[in-house]
């Protein structure tokens, strides 16, 4: 998003970036115009969740303990989400200012549901930056077709050439994915 980001300003175009006081990626800068927003947990309480996210993916034990551990994680990440999309949506002044800018567009990434209800409150189109989306949203909204049969899941190592067994057991491996996203959406 950066370099894109940086094209738009050579080309003329104004660009503000709206991230909150604490953030993962999102890092002040002197070439961008930044509004930045207070959050009610530090740096050191959102690095720790977020790396304890990713031992954990990685994490072995059985299957269940895996599951266990990601939707514990997944809780105390959407406690933080929520923390930080209550808070932008919930400043009256940030949001008053955002309005009278009269954006064209607003650029966001999709594994949070802020940006598009942002950009739905400034009646702006949105643009997402990532790959995939999470819980593959994508394939819901794009109602392409998406059978746990055929394309591999999340924890199984599975590649698109399954035996019959491995396709029974990556359906299987989808289950608790749907327990998963429901927890943190």
């Amino acid at each position: 998003m950066r370099e894109v980001l940086d094209s738009l300003q050579q080309k003329g175009h104004d660009v503000v970036v709206v991230a909150p006081e604490v953030s993962l990626y999102i890092k002040p800068s002197k070439n961008l115009v930044m509004k930045m927003y207070p959050v009610p947990f530090t740096q050191e309480e959102k690095d720790e969740d977020f790396q304890g996210f990713s031992k954990d993916l990685f994490a072995g034990g059985s299957f269940l303990t895996r599951v266990f551990r990601l939707y514990q994680r997944s809780k105390k990440a959407s406690a933080l989400f929520l923390a930080t999309c209550t808070h932008l949506l919930h400043n009256k002044d940030l949001l008053r200012e955002l309005e009278e800018s009269r954006f064209d567009a607003l650029l966001t990434d999709p594994i949070l549901p802020c940006g598009q209800i942002l950009a739905k409150h400034l009646s702006l189109p949105s643009v997402y930056f990532l790959q995939q989306m999470p819980c593959a949203l994508e394939y819901d909204a794009t109602q392409c077709p998406n059978p746990p049969s055929y394309v591999p899941r999340v924890f199984t190592d599975h590649t698109d050439h399954m035996t019959f067994l491995q396709r029974v057991r990556n359906m299987l491996y989808d289950l608790p994915n749907l327990f998963l996203c429901d927890t943190v959406f």
